[in-house]
């Protein structure tokens, strides 16, 4: 595990975290004592989306005025 100063934190922050790879920790010392880690949070794999896989999960049902009923005071 690396160490780095607060005073370097402050500096690089943004570099430290391009640099950390998933699962990885940097402590951040003041002095001597530890005040700190930095952690990179491990990458969630996600499978790829896949085209047309929600076919027929939707049904749209073109003569079903009864549900407008429930809306009558909102409706002009």
């Amino acid at each position: 595990m690396n160490q780095v100063t607060v005073q370097e934190v402050q500096l690089h922050l943004l570099e430290l975290l391009k640099n950390l790879n998933p699962g990885e920790a940097v402590q951040i010392v003041a002095g001597e004592q530890v005040v700190g880690r930095l952690v990179a949070e491990a990458g969630v794999a996600r499978a790829l989306r896949q085209p047309g896989s929600a076919v027929s999960t939707l049904t749209i049902v073109a003569e079903d005025d009864d549900h407008l009923q429930d809306f009558a005071n909102y409706m002009p």
